[in-house]
């Protein structure tokens, strides 16, 4: 009996973090450009600390330039204020943050955490209803793992558990790792904004670096299985 072909794994998605912002205006006309040149999921967005109301409008402000290109908008932190902003979740830093959003959040919004340091720490965030999990980025001293270390982490996530897991880039070597680890988004940031190129060149090149990647892995994976068979 003929086996049923194995559909082809999709490449990782790209999520987008801004910089720290107060000011939108500039950056909605940036979003708009970047969101229409490469395939992004998402958009997280930092918001410098301030009252709740200037927060708020902030977001308002920038939530028709990403939902209308089909990318989902998530607040990094301020959980309460997601569903005022009308944003689409909240990324948590640590267990104790995300279980504390969770009642307010679910089923309605999305929620993303990171800050988890050990395998139990990630375990338990699935079982809590993470949407997804983020490895590899930066704890509160600015440290973070080897990149070795968080493709490690990427690959063992990937191959027992069901929701998503997302690798933080610093770079295109970073990105295309974590794309070959089995991530299933790569979050990336400050090295897009900063490139001299301008963010959108960087943007593309890394959605092409990732998918490349990708496909150099489960494509030959796949070829290997058919090998196999």
């Amino acid at each position: 009996m003929a086996t049923k072909p194995v559909p082809p794994r999709p490449a990782p998605r790209l999520y987008l973090a801004t910089p720290p912002v107060d000011e939108p205006a500039r950056l909605v006309a940036e979003l708009t450009e970047l969101l229409g040149a490469a395939d992004v999921a998402a958009v997280l967005v930092r918001l410098r600390e301030s009252d709740p109301r200037s927060m708020i409008s902030t977001i308002k402000a920038l939530t028709p330039a990403i939902q209308n290109a089909g990318a989902a908008l998530l607040i990094d932190g301020h959980p309460d204020i997601v569903a005022r902003a009308g944003a689409d979740g909240a990324h948590l830093t640590g267990i104790a943050a995300m279980e504390e959003a969770v009642p307010s959040l679910k089923p309605d919004r999305i929620v993303g955490v990171g800050g988890l340091a050990t395998r139990h720490d990630s375990m338990a965030a699935g079982e809590a209803g993470a949407d997804y999990v983020l490895f590899g980025e930066p704890d509160a001293n600015g440290q973070r793992p080897s990149r070795e270390a968080i493709a490690e982490r990427l690959e063992w996530w990937d191959e027992l558990f069901e929701p998503p897991c997302v690798g933080f880039a610093t770079s295109r070597e970073e990105a295309e790792a974590f794309a070959a680890a089995g991530a299933d988004f790569v979050l990336v940031g400050d090295f897009i904004w900063s490139d001299p190129r301008g963010a959108k060149a960087a943007l593309v090149e890394i959605g092409d670096a990732i998918a490349r990647a990708h496909a150099g892995t489960f494509g030959k994976a796949k070829a290997d299985g058919k090998a196999e068979g």
